[in-house]
């Protein structure tokens, strides 16, 4: 059962800098962009409930391993081979095996994915699936406004629930990533909740995080639970009735739209 038994099996990680396009309940057929090393897992966050497992290198500054990273040129000589053929995609998406606006590149790279969308993709959009760290850079939160969804993880209310389920690099701070989406003219929330040690569901940190969303007004939040395999089994998932229950009052308390997505809805 997902969340039971330290060491259980979780997803590999991606192999190249461009996968798929794989099928994603929200934004249909996804080209993936991996801006992170293929080798080992690279991020300025732990998370307990990733389903790549553990991350072995945590750090805030992912310049030291721009080596290990792909470049720019390869990544858009991948995605122009890809749009230029015949596979069908609805986006193309910035995520992979870590944080993505850590790569010193990112910005340069959006614009360049951009150009290359424009040029052969007109259609498609462009989405970046973010923890938010990478946004204390200027330049990475000016480079949002390119993006067609710009997608940057939220999963607490306050700094203590924070550093127990995302666990971040030493030098993260709560605050700092909280003034940053307060900078993003436009952006989403995604959150996971999760029950068990550590959980967000409390009412503390559900009155907390609500009123944190009322001050950053996200034009939505889209919530989830585990449902994959995670390396953590403490951690336990959320029932799609108390996530529907969540998203309601979301919408209720902080005026923001918010949808909860899980296994079967809509089917």
């Amino acid at each position: 059962m997902v969340g039971e038994g330290k060491g259980e099996m979780v997803y590999p990680l991606k192999k190249c800098y461009l996968y798929g396009p794989i099928d994603s309940r929200r934004y249909g057929r996804s080209l993936g962009i991996n801006l992170s090393p293929c080798a080992y897992k690279l991020c300025s966050f732990n998370c307990v409930y990733c389903h790549y497992g553990r991350t072995e290198t945590v750090a805030a500054d992912h310049v030291p391993y721009e080596g290990d990273m792909p470049t720019m040129e390869e990544v858009l000589v991948a995605v122009e081979v890809t749009l230029r053929s015949p596979e069908e995609l609805d986006v193309i998406t910035f995520s992979g095996n870590g944080e993505p606006t850590k790569h010193p590149r990112f910005p340069e790279i959006v614009e360049g994915v951009v150009a290359l969308r424009d040029r052969f993709r007109p259609k498609a959009k462009v989405v970046l699936l973010s923890n938010a760290t990478g946004l204390v850079r200027e330049e990475v939160r000016r480079s949002l406004s390119k993006i067609d969804l710009p997608v940057l993880k939220l999963d607490a209310g306050t700094p203590k629930t924070f550093l127990a389920i995302n666990r971040p690099d030493s030098s993260v701070r709560f605050d700092d990533i909280v003034a940053a989406l307060s900078q993003v003219e436009r952006f989403y929330v995604q959150t996971v909740f999760i029950d068990g040690k550590p959980s967000n569901t409390t009412e503390e940190e559900l009155s907390a995080y609500i009123q944190l969303l009322a001050k950053l007004r996200p034009q939505e939040a889209h919530i989830y639970s585990i449902e994959r395999p995670v390396p953590d089994k403490g951690i336990a998932r959320v029932s799609p009735e108390r996530l529907e229950e969540i998203a309601a009052r979301i919408g209720a308390e902080a005026g923001v739209r918010a949808i909860a997505y899980y296994t079967g809805k809509g089917r």
